[in-house]
């Protein structure tokens, strides 16, 4: 996410930090390179002036010029800068009182409306609401299917009607049902076009007027870049809109559409939706963004994503085998499969501040294969054999690499790798890093 302006602008404040004292002729320099990173990374030319304005008027004062630490503060000014850009403050669903409350989302088609409907239910549903999923998309058939089956996964009840039912009357009737049930939220997922037109719009300000939402979200796929803006502005001017949430945030490596939103509509973004699994949907914090956006991680949503994954008496235990120096495969299978439920490895990887320097992004498919082939080998191990690794020879290599799929050399990969697991763990007791940290389940370090 984010991954090709997180690079540029490490780069120039890397460079910075190197110079020790800053001139205001070095900051003009920094200042040149952060605005191209900024261009090339697609976000509004109205945006970027306002920001680099903002930030030099900052940088020239005398708490960097002065200071002793003059890259560390320009540092502080773009990321607080960055903050104010996104909004400043987290997104937020309206506070109702009034059961049930409605969240109209509304979008061009193609543009992941219909998971984030469900995604949306999911989390409210975690967070002790009663949802309901409304089926308002009559024009495509499939999306009242799609929306039916993952309701059905999740337990999360669908209101659907025939096709040839108007929308209006599907709300109508959906809303009717809520009450009747006691629901907290109903979430209509309308219908969506591949290009913005007087009927579709009619439609929507159709629906709006009957249901009254809380909520009139419009999902844009922000890899569209500037066309999202665009996109938000048209619907923002024809039917109103309380929030924005941003879709494919986890295939958007340049940031323009993140960057440049929220400042050229003044909707807020609510969500971020970051990956094709339906818990794949971010709160969004313009705090946690900005600090990815610079390369120093997101530790406070790794964390909460941590509490709601893993088991709290198996951590205990893993912490007290970490200390003792009891830390075995078996116990290295267990973690890597509670780290796997929450969520890809190229996504934690971003968030763990300093590593996403070292550790690019994987492809999801790619952190799947490793994961998997490291899972065969380790259960194609005996039990004594997990416990204690060193007793693996050749011979018994050789078995586990036939039992696993895989070679010898794959075994033997994996074992070197849990050794440099286990000084690492060590180091970590003791309060130090060791000097070497090695490559660890090939993913690779620059």
């Amino acid at each position: 996410m984010l991954e090709v302006l997180t690079q540029k602008l490490t780069a120039v404040f890397d460079k910075l930090g190197r110079k020790g004292k800053l001139s205001e002729g070095d900051i003009d320099d920094a200042l040149r390179q952060v605005r191209l990173a900024l261009l090339e990374a697609d976000v509004n030319f109205k945006v970027v002036k306002e920001f680099l304005s903002r930030v030099r008027e900052r940088a020239l004062g005398s708490e960097v010029l002065h200071s002793l630490t003059p890259a560390q503060q320009i540092i502080k000014i773009v990321n607080e800068e960055l903050i104010a850009i996104l909004g400043g403050e987290p997104g937020r669903l309206a506070s109702v009182t009034d059961s049930p409350a409605v969240a109209l989302l509304v979008g061009l088609q193609g543009s992941g409306k219909t998971t984030t409907a469900v995604k949306l239910a999911v989390q409210l549903k975690h967070l002790g609401q009663r949802p309901l999923l409304v089926a308002a998309d009559t024009r495509r058939p499939a999306a009242i299917e799609q929306l039916k089956l993952l309701g059905e996964q999740h337990d999360i009840p669908v209101y659907s009607e025939d096709a040839n039912v108007a929308s209006t009357t599907i709300c109508q009737h959906a809303l009717n049902q809520a009450r009747g049930r006691g629901l907290t939220w109903v979430i209509v997922d309308t219908q969506g076009r591949l290009h913005i037109d007087e009927a579709m719009m009619k439609e929507l300000a159709d629906i709006k007027s009957l249901v009254q939402p809380s909520e009139v979200l419009l999902t844009v796929d922000a890899m569209i870049g500037q066309d999202a803006v665009r996109v938000a502005q048209e619907f923002h001017g024809r039917i109103g809109l309380t929030g924005l949430i941003l879709t494919k945030m986890d295939g958007d490596a340049r940031g323009g559409a993140a960057l440049s939103i929220r400042f050229v509509t003044g909707v807020p973004i609510k969500y971020l939706g970051t990956g094709e699994k339906l818990d794949a949907l971010e709160v969004f914090y313009p705090d946690r963004l900005a600090s990815r956006i610079l390369g120093m991680g997101d530790m406070l949503t790794f964390i909460e994503r941590a509490e709601t994954t893993f088991d709290q008496q198996q951590a205990k235990n893993l912490e007290r085998k970490m200390r003792t120096g009891d830390f075995n495969l078996e116990d290295l299978l267990n973690q890597m499969r509670q780290i796997h439920r929450m969520g890809s490895l190229g996504r934690l990887v971003e968030m763990i501040p300093g590593v996403s320097k070292f550790a690019p992004s994987l492809p999801d498919d790619e952190g799947e294969k490793q994961l998997k082939k490291i899972e065969a080998i380790i259960l194609s191990m005996t039990y004594e054999e997990r416990r204690n690794p060193a007793i693996v020879d050749g011979r018994r290599r050789s078995r586990i690499a036939r039992g696993s799929g895989t070679t010898s050399k794959d075994v033997n990969q994996l074992l070197n790798q849990f050794r440099e697991i286990q000084k690492l763990t060590k180091s970590l007791t003791r309060g130090k890093l060791p000097k070497k940290m090695g490559t660890m389940f090939d993913i690779p370090l620059r």
